[in-house]
């Protein structure tokens, strides 16, 4: 029986891909020099095995950003993208085309709205820093932080 032939949308595998393999995490890190005392970095990522890296190439490629590096902690390789502009231009417009179906659909989407306020520079001040971080924490709430909410809000008063 001869193979199947298909066409693949790949804009649709990444989604796919990212849906059960991607993170969309917004960290926070005390800076004294900031004027707010904090820095804010939001990151797009997703881990693989060194022998099942062509996805993360594959994903560099089709968002012309980013870039792929160790990650020793559990011994994978990461694709990650922490520019803001390159987030906004270029990863958000393709989740929004082509979105995930899963619960990760709900952190994309503060994770967008954050993106949108520090390109506005809200993280640079008080008041708008508060609403990143309410945003903030409601994404991935299995996961492990540094600080917690009242310890940031503590510090902004």
């Amino acid at each position: 029986m001869p193979a199947l032939k298909t066409k693949r949308n790949i804009q649709e595998y990444i989604s796919g891909y990212i849906d059960g393999e991607g993170c969309f995490s917004i960290s926070f890190s005390k800076r004294d020099k900031f004027l707010v005392g904090w820095e804010t970095k939001p990151s797009f990522s997703v881990s693989q095995n060194e022998d099942r890296a062509q996805t993360l190439f594959l994903m560099k490629r089709t968002f012309k950003c980013g870039f792929i590096r160790r990650d020793f902690s559990d011994k994978t390789l990461k694709y990650e993208v922490r520019s803001l502009d390159d987030l906004i231009r270029h990863v958000i417009p393709h989740f929004k085309k082509y979105p995930l179906v899963s619960a990760k659909q709900r952190d994309f989407k503060f994770f967008e709205k954050v993106c949108l306020l520090m390109q506005k520079q809200l993280h640079k001040n008080k008041n708008g820093l508060g609403k990143i971080m309410n945003l903030a924490f409601q994404m991935n709430p299995s996961g492990k932080r540094k600080y917690t909410k009242a310890e940031m809000q503590k510090a902004l008063r």
